[in-house]
């Protein structure tokens, strides 16, 4: 197997890794479950990874998609796309993440531009603007039922359940009410967490 894309991974991939856990047997099948993930996330992306991941595939326990979700998240581009090179790199290296990318943006390029020339010829149309508010309601549905799943993971975290659920509360007041820029509520809130779990986990 080739060496993880990102080295500083290493310790937490291994248990991913081993023979014994079920991974993407080519890069072939690695291209086509991105593909088929890209073509089902319709604006419910995240819900749809983390069910195909982890409960269908089995690629990522819910530990590691969580921690791979939460470096995702703090880096630059969209989230998906990063996990997409992230899971890559874990099983094939450069080729896998390339392949991962690939599977993430090439057909459903070709798909968004031809529902952006149909939008932009039937914008106009009831229900077409009803369907898309339909759409909308169901996105945020997705991901609010995914947040629970993943938050069912905090119960086995270093942290206390009370102090998760804080940082929790604390990442929502500054995103919602005070509509902080998100890399500064990273900044303050994840800080915060990481330095609280690092006390937690020394000797």
């Amino acid at each position: 197997m080739d060496s993880p894309l990102w080295p500083v991974h290493n310790v937490a991939m291994t248990p991913a890794t081993s023979a014994d856990r079920p991974r993407p047997s080519s890069l072939t099948d690695l291209f086509i479950s991105f593909t088929l993930l890209a073509l089902q996330g319709f604006g419910g992306v995240l819900a749809v990874v983390q069910r195909e991941m982890v409960e269908r595939k089995r690629w990522l326990t819910q530990e590691e998609f969580i921690e791979e979700w939460a470096v995702a998240q703090i880096m630059p581009g969209p989230n998906v796309v990063n996990l997409s090179l992230m899971i890559g790199g874990r099983y094939f290296g450069l080729a896998g993440a390339m392949t991962a990318l690939a599977g993430m943006l090439a057909v459903p390029l070709i798909v968004v531009l031809i529902l952006a020339l149909l939008h932009a010829h039937y914008s106009s149309h009831p229900g077409v603007a009803g369907a898309l508010r339909g759409m909308a309601a169901v996105s945020a549905g997705m991901i609010a039922a995914t947040g629970l799943k993943l938050g069912a993971a905090l119960k086995r975290h270093p942290l206390p359940l009370a102090w998760s659920l804080a940082l929790v509360a604390f990442g929502l007041l500054f995103v919602v009410v005070l509509r902080w820029p998100l890399p500064y509520t990273l900044a303050l809130v994840g800080g915060l967490g990481c330095v609280l779990t690092y006390r937690r986990l020394a000797p």
